[in-house]
């Protein structure tokens, strides 16, 4: 009979670096793709005028290089397992880019206010990726560490 600890498992499972289920490894392959796509609009807007705007446009460039840095550590770290701060990191860059776009059509961001989904298709693409960044690491994560429990089983008759 086991008694081992579930979080002793998985502390096992990830010290061992075996490899998660692959449909957690397909959501972090996703995860990083997504996170670059937004990095991409993020640039694309900054080079096209929002670097002139003080301190907003320096914004969209650190999203974008934190997009660009975070991106590619996910899809590499989807044949291993990418370590729980690259996949925090990750969906805080996205959940920041959420929030700073939520906060620019509200209460505006250093002085800055936009309206509904402007600029297009940016603004729409900006959403749906970062929204598809975060989904897919929560998916990946909650795979991953249900890979690492050990199979539940009946409890043993006295």
């Amino acid at each position: 009979m086991n008694d081992t600890p579930a979080f002793v498992s998985r502390r096992i499972l990830a010290m061992t670096g075996a490899r998660p289920p692959a449909a957690a490894r397909a959501f972090t392959v996703a995860a990083g793709a997504a996170l670059i796509a937004s990095g991409v609009v993020h640039a694309q807007l900054y080079l096209d005028g929002y670097r002139y705007l003080h301190a907003v446009g320096m914004l969209f460039l650190l999203q974008a290089a934190a997009s660009f840095g975070f991106g590619p550590l996910l899809l590499a770290g989807a044949l291993l397992r990418p370590p729980a701060l690259i996949r925090l990191a990750a969906a805080g860059t996205a959940l920041g880019a959420l929030a700073g776009f939520a906060a620019s059509r509200t209460t505006g961001v250093l002085g800055f206010i936009e309206h509904g989904l402007q600029p297009a298709p940016q603004a729409l693409i900006s959403i749906v990726t970062e929204c598809a960044t975060v989904l897919a690491l929560l998916a990946a994560g909650y795979l991953t560490v249900r890979h690492g429990k050990p199979a539940s089983r009946p409890p043993a008759a006295s």
